[in-house]
């Protein structure tokens, strides 16, 4: 089977299992996704989606997050991990965003990857949720689940992996592609765990079922 055939098909059984699915990082400003992502390194959504209300509570908007001490900063997020780099870029991310962009996040691909802490990941996850532009989001779901499936031959380079979807996943897709994903990936084709294969509905197509 060619791999966009392959590529079709696992599109039309997702939708199936997973018919609406979205962000799993609350969020109601771009902004706050920006933040959001950059924490979600290393760290589960669930987490950070516990720890943002007291950071946005103490600061409501970009500027308040940009006055803000960084060390302040720091002790909201600890619990993410990371917590220093993760307060430096945020700080940092927001000041850029409150002097270079008028306090907006921009709409286009160069000028997010220009923002600290974020790279190709985050900038495809505001272009796809925020501006809904194609985009691949190459978590650690999408390049494993992709692996495994067959959609890429072991690539783990997020950027190929990328690069390689984008020739066999419609654009209008896409966004909506990723997050089924991450829903499968934390459902049934679990990282930590044995695969649950026997509960997949991609079980007879997928190259490493164990079925």
């Amino acid at each position: 089977m060619r791999k966009k055939e392959l590529a079709q098909l696992v599109i039309e059984r997702l939708k199936k299992e997973y018919p609406k699915t979205v962000c799993s990082l609350d969020y109601e400003d771009a902004w706050k996704l920006l933040v959001s992502v950059r924490l979600a390194a290393q760290c589960t959504d669930e987490r950070v989606n516990m720890i943002v209300p007291s950071l946005y509570e103490k600061y409501p908007t970009i500027e308040a997050l940009a006055d803000a001490d960084v060390d302040d900063i720091e002790k909201i997020v600890r619990p993410c991990g990371l917590g220093k780099s993760k307060a430096r870029d945020i700080s940092k991310c927001m000041k850029m965003l409150r002097d270079d962009f008028n306090s907006t996040v921009p709409d286009n691909f160069d000028d997010l990857m220009k923002l600290p802490g974020v790279g190709r990941k985050s900038a495809n996850l505001i272009m796809g949720d925020i501006y809904n532009q194609p985009a691949i989001v190459t978590d650690t779901h999408c390049i494993r689940l992709s692996n495994r499936i067959g959609l890429v031959n072991n690539i783990k380079d997020p950027k190929k992996v990328e690069m390689a979807l984008l020739k066999i996943i419609p654009l209008e897709e896409s966004n909506d592609f990723c997050h089924r994903l991450v829903d499968h990936g934390r459902a049934v084709c679990t990282a930590r765990t044995t695969p649950h294969c026997d509960k997949c509905c991609l079980a007879d197509i997928c190259k490493d079922s164990n079925i």
